[in-house]
């Protein structure tokens, strides 16, 4: 698996209402699209206490089943006419070392990510199992209803994902980003 996120910062007096409108319209475009796990269509707002955003964002976040779905997703149609409004972002990937659902995932409302370094010092065989386990529990105590780790090493990051049905306790905690969650593409959905 691999998870997938671009971001387009935007002018703090952008009339967010486009974003939620686009959202709207072609969120569900992407339900059951062959080879991705899920989509969240993340924003975050300038001054929204629930986000404490320093700026307004559209950022959606991506679960691929194989790279092929990201490949044929960014080659594709849907990838150009995002271009065409937004212009070609950075797209960051990370390799999954864990991606788990509840069965309630679509009561999804917010999203926490959490970019990290990897220490260089650190055992990745350790460090996947300590973050592995970490992303499992989210799901198993309730407190997420999406839980992704994974990892890229050209700069040897890590990210923490999850998908949240309330607001996460502390939305100011230092690294994390908090969203609002637009829709959800999943597969099977009628």
């Amino acid at each position: 698996m691999i998870a997938m996120q671009y971001n387009f910062p935007l002018p703090a007096d952008y009339d967010m209402a486009i974003i939620d409108r686009r959202i709207r319209d072609k969120g569900p475009l992407l339900d059951n699209l062959p080879g991705l796990k899920f989509k969240a269509y993340l924003t975050a707002r300038k001054g929204d206490a629930v986000t404490a955003s320093w700026e307004n964002l559209y950022a959606p976040f991506y679960v691929w089943q194989q790279e092929e779905g990201l490949s044929d997703f960014v080659c594709g149609p849907g990838f150009v006419a995002l271009t065409e409004s937004f212009g070609r972002p950075q797209v960051n990937t990370w390799v999954v070392w864990r991606a788990d659902t509840s069965a309630d995932i679509r009561n999804a409302s917010f999203a926490t990510r959490e970019v990290a370094a990897i220490d260089p010092n650190a055992s990745l065989a350790e460090l996947r199992k300590e973050e592995s386990e970490a992303a499992t529990q989210a799901i198993s105590n309730g407190g997420a209803l999406a839980s992704v780790v994974a990892f890229e090493p050209t700069h040897w990051t890590l990210v923490r994902f999850r998908l949240l049905a309330e607001p996460p306790k502390d939305p100011t905690r230092s690294g994390v980003q908090t969203y609002n969650v637009g829709h959800l593409s999943l597969p099977g959905i009628a």
